[in-house]
């Protein structure tokens, strides 16, 4: 599929330990390397005011945030996100590629933690106009294999230290979203050796 037309709207979404920061990551620098205009960024997170609830978020020591609380933090951090950050890059006809966007609420808060679907839909339309991007890659990994990832790490945060069941959920969600949303997401089997996952998903783009 061609997205050569600018603005361009990217996000990578998928459980912890599925690699999708490197996708991210490796997509920016193949489009800077062709002299894209393009930018990289990420959620919770991308503005100061962002960077400040991110902390909130992955610190360990807040193993007893309310799943509404961290719902609120999220959109708080995404309108901040979008004003300072997505929407005037768009403006400037760039790519953004944003790690994590609207479906990792749906994927955590909603279907892991809980929280009504048509709640979050609610808010996201309130909040920001149901603003979504131009197309979603779903890095998809066995759980058992990003377990193995995750436990080989020093420094894990307080989602990557969650449950082997909440990450499932969270897998098993974001699979719902992407058959949910099949024109927009594509799922990229994210098992395979990282230059082999790169590889389909700058062929999908076809830049």
């Amino acid at each position: 599929m061609n997205y050569n037309a600018l603005p361009l709207f990217i996000s990578f979404e998928g459980i912890e330990g599925s690699g999708k920061s490197t996708q991210a990551k490796i997509l920016y620098d193949f489009l800077k390397q062709k002299e894209y205009p393009v930018i990289l960024t990420r959620e919770p997170g991308g503005t100061a005011i962002g960077n400040d609830i991110r902390q909130i978020l992955i610190d360990k020591k807040n193993n007893q945030i309310q799943p509404l609380t961290e719902l609120l933090l999220n959109f708080a951090s995404r309108i901040e996100h979008l004003q300072q950050v997505i929407l005037p890059a768009l403006k400037n006809k760039q790519i953004v590629i944003t790690d994590r966007f609207y479906d990792s609420t749906l994927a955590y808060q909603g279907f892991a933690m809980g929280i009504e679907i048509e709640t979050i839909e609610k808010m996201h339309q309130l909040m920001i106009n149901s603003i979504q991007p131009d197309i979603t890659f779903l890095c998809d990994m066995d759980v058992e294999v990003a377990f193995q990832r995750i436990k080989s790490r020093s420094d894990n945060n307080r989602y990557e230290e969650l449950s082997f069941d909440f990450h499932n959920k969270v897998r098993n969600g974001f699979l719902e979203i992407a058959k949910n949303n099949a024109g927009r997401i594509k799922i990229i089997n994210a098992n395979n050796d990282v230059s082999k996952v790169a590889e389909q998903v700058i062929e999908y783009l076809d830049f």
